[in-house]
């Protein structure tokens, strides 16, 4: 296994929101938020060919191109090829200005290996320390998962494998929202790292049931995004919180005012506790943070290294989803 050449750290940097996840950003707020990780400390930095249909990896490569080699850890994904809509057919309706390409599932061969070259075209970079299969699971795909898992197993497993042993990749993994398809792959393939979003929370421990162990024993190790549950252990259970991409239901919002009750009471903020909760894992390594503004990014990163008293994690257990 080739590792890279610098420790994740225990923040890293997400870097779909620079693309404009949820509303268009523009290179000038992208490059001052990139800037200020670099400035906080911050040398792991996570983008993809989704976020914005290759935009985060433009910009991301732009910002990096210029650093110190080995002075940083890139990771990418692979399992979606941008097709160009020169009409913007694809991209008409969405709020946040991607770039005018289609999205093609291919976890194939073929498709992995093209996916990589595409993304070094994109970044302008010498060097892509991790590489994860993205989304390739039911969240994602819902009745077609199977016949991708197949596609993935049957050839793409072989890719990851050739290009981690060239050394064109350093590590190789999964970066999904479920836990299912981590032991689905697992079962048949040596993972270097799992991405795994919203499923080891604060409020949310669904992986501690299987994955959690299974990774401890294969010697996988993790990075956790997601850590507020597309929002609301950030913004507490207001009546517009989000949990896991849609519109929180009475039964979140109530365990989370909970939690929050609790964590007060400690004298933590609900965002303090759910940054800080994964960490203390053994077998994470790092956890992700995805902001399109610097001031948000330094807030966060103030609230890290709180340690989270055993009390109060006693206390918070009946509220948690498993």
């Amino acid at each position: 296994m080739t590792e890279p050449q610098i420790p994740l750290g225990p923040i890293g940097m997400g870097c779909a929101n620079i693309a404009g996840l949820y509303a268009p950003v523009t290179r000038a707020e992208a490059m001052e938020t990139l800037e200020a990780a670099w400035s906080a400390g911050l040398r792991y930095f996570d983008t993809a060919p989704f976020y914005g249909r290759g935009l985060s990896e433009r910009r991301t490569g732009d910002f990096l191109r210029d650093k110190p080699s080995g002075s940083y850890v890139l990771s990418t994904k692979v399992g979606r090829l941008m097709r160009p809509d020169p009409a913007g057919r694809s991209v008409a309706d969405e709020p946040a200005a991607p770039l005018p390409f289609e999205v093609v599932y291919d976890y194939s061969y073929e498709g992995i290996m093209r996916s990589v070259e595409h993304s070094y075209q994109r970044l302008g970079l010498p060097r892509i320390d991790i590489a994860y299969v993205h989304d390739l699971g039911r969240f994602a795909h819902k009745d077609a998962a199977s016949g991708h898992l197949r596609t993935f197993l049957n050839s793409g497993v072989r890719a990851l494998e050739e290009l981690r042993k060239s050394g064109e990749i350093g590590r190789v993994g999964l970066g999904v929202n479920e836990n299912e398809v981590c032991l689905d792959v697992m079962a048949h393939a040596d993972l270097d790292c799992i991405l795994l979003a919203s499923r080891y929370t604060l409020l949310d421990r669904t992986a501690e049931a299987e994955l959690i162990a299974l990774c401890r024993q294969r010697g996988t190790r993790l990075v956790v995004g997601g850590v507020f549950n597309s929002g609301i252990l950030a913004t507490g259970a207001s009546g517009t919180a989000w949990f896991n991409y849609a519109p929180a239901d009475d039964d979140i919002r109530e365990r989370v005012d909970a939690i929050e009750t609790i964590v007060a009471r400690h004298g933590l903020t609900l965002a303090e506790a759910a940054l800080n909760f994964p960490l203390a894992c053994d077998v994470v390594d790092s956890v992700l943070i995805g902001t399109h503004r610097a001031a948000g990014l330094e807030r966060n990163l103030k609230a890290l290294g709180t340690p989270l008293p055993a009390d109060m994690l006693d206390e918070i257990e009946p509220f948690v989803l498993r």
